[in-house]
């Protein structure tokens, strides 16, 4: 497996590829899309382990929902209040977002602490296998620079649809 550091230089070398790709797959819609993709996910996480990486919990944090505090801060024993005092803050947009990065939930052996009650932006990331993955075309691109998986899925579906000659 390469490692984290080559991912994110193919994948910006990649970037003008799959964003003409992505595109073309918004205004294309292939009929068999999300059947596509779910088997490029599936087939790339078998091969990819989020533990030798966890690049994601490291380099960017979720947005934290009100479920997500409430759920969390249940399984440490905390008041919602108090969990948003010691790890989180609004950014820009108003979103309850981390302090601080790595994630402090994160483990020395790239285990999540909280993994049962993790947020639902973790749990759905790098959101891959989601239905009309063209919808998230942005996110699709930001997230190749993130995850080997979102590049590895984002390869494949190039070579499955092979648009660009």
């Amino acid at each position: 497996m390469r490692k984290i550091e080559e991912y994110k230089h193919l994948a910006k070398a990649a970037q003008p590829q799959h964003k003409q790709f992505l595109n073309f797959l918004k205004k294309k819609k292939p009929k068999d899309l999300d059947v596509v993709a779910q088997q490029a996910h599936n087939e790339v996480f078998e091969e990819i382990d989020c533990l030798n990486c966890a690049n994601c919990c490291k380099t960017t944090g979720p947005l934290f929902t009100e479920r997500d505090i409430d759920r969390i801060s249940a399984k440490l024993k905390l008041k919602p209040h108090q969990f948003i005092a010691k790890y989180l803050h609004k950014d820009e947009e108003n979103d309850w977002v981390l302090n601080t990065l790595p994630c402090p939930f994160l483990g020395m052996d790239n285990y999540c602490m909280i993994y049962d009650v993790r947020p639902k932006a973790c749990a759905e990331f790098p959101h891959t296998d989601r239905r009309k993955l063209y919808q998230i075309n942005h996110l699709t691109i930001k997230n190749t620079l993130i995850c080997p998986a979102a590049y590895e899925i984002v390869e494949r579906l190039k070579k499955h649809y092979n648009p660009i000659p």
